[in-house]
């Protein structure tokens, strides 16, 4: 399989985003200590400062903030501290941390939607077809024989993935002519951003962990998307004793060791989580030296590489358009 295109489609393909399900009244520490997205926050057990960057930044701007040295990174992020505080009376609240991370979410969605979209439909016409972007993204599968189409690698074959894209597709299509309007592309690309798409979403992540296609996700199943041991019986790390406790504890609500479709649903796309907050809440729970519940700019300056990268985040190019540089 040429895994450098496999990976492209791939990528372009598999989107899900998961959100905790777990009530804040029984998070005693860190806010997303327990949160379905653990595996990519806290990597390995270790945390993940890249995944904050990017959920502060926006991700292409994390990767230039951490060509940045120190030095600079920390003006910059000064830079932002500064437009993040709407009311300018010198602290960062809860409510002006969420503000800023939708704003990046959205930011960043509308230029990679932008982005993609332009590659696919160059004369800007009101819509893509399903034929135009198949061509696009899977035409090189029209010279593949069946064993190619076939193959595969970490569990994902080409064939999966075109029926899987084709299947999206046809849930963002709202008004059923196999074209899509600039929204319902957006809809495909970003599905986790979609009420619409919550279905296709909990169908994606249920394909990605069920391994044995039983249609439940066992706490094995749960463990392995994000842990492999290295050799057999090797001894697993505390990290992953704790996700194991978190399966029982906050996953697996009848407690018969499986995730059902309903258990599923509440932890993949829960109605009543919101992300930005979520994410609001930890980065004052690791800045906030007070204890006051909200920042000021020395406290988040104090802890930069908490909020961005450098040599060492996310938002250089929003700041870059700007005449404070």
């Amino acid at each position: 399989m040429r895994t450098g295109i496999f990976l492209l489609v791939a990528a372009a393909a598999i989107s899900v985003v998961a959100a905790s399900s777990i009530p804040a009244g029984e998070l005693i520490n860190d806010p997303l200590e327990h949160d379905s997205l653990h595996d990519r926050h806290f990597e390995g057990g270790e945390h993940n400062a890249k995944y904050d960057h990017e959920a502060f930044l926006g991700a292409d701007e994390a990767k230039k903030f951490d060509e940045l040295t120190p030095e600079e990174s920390k003006r910059r992020l000064g830079l932002i501290v500064d437009r993040i505080d709407e009311d300018k009376n010198g602290f960062v609240t809860l409510a002006e941390l969420k503000n800023w991370i939708k704003y990046t979410q959205r930011r960043y969605i509308d230029e990679d939607v932008g982005r993609v979209w332009r590659q696919h439909n160059p004369d800007n016409n009101a819509t893509i077809g399903w034929d135009v972007y198949r061509k696009t993204v899977y035409g090189f599968m029209d010279a593949l024989d069946k064993e190619e189409l076939e193959q595969e690698e970490h569990g994902v074959s080409y064939k999966s993935m075109l029926k899987r894209d084709r299947r999206r597709w046809a849930v963002a299509d709202q008004d059923l002519d196999d074209q899509l309007t600039r929204e319902e592309f957006t809809a495909f690309l970003h599905p986790e951003e979609h009420p619409t798409m919550r279905d296709v979403v909990l169908q994606e992540t249920t394909e990605d962990l069920d391994k044995d296609k039983d249609g439940k996700i066992s706490v094995d199943e749960y463990i392995g998307d994000m842990y492999r041991p290295s050799t057999e019986g090797e001894e697993e790390p505390e990290w992953v004793l704790s996700e194991r406790e978190a399966f029982s504890k906050h996953r697996d609500l009848d407690g018969d060791g499986y995730l059902t479709e309903t258990e599923i649903r509440q932890w993949i796309v829960p109605n009543d989580f919101d992300h930005a907050e979520s994410e609001a809440k930890h980065l004052i729970f690791e800045a906030d030296v007070d204890h006051d519940e909200q920042l000021t700019r020395e406290e988040v300056l104090d802890k930069y590489d908490v909020f961005v990268g450098s040599q060492a985040t996310d938002f250089g190019e929003a700041l870059a358009r700007h005449d404070e540089f």
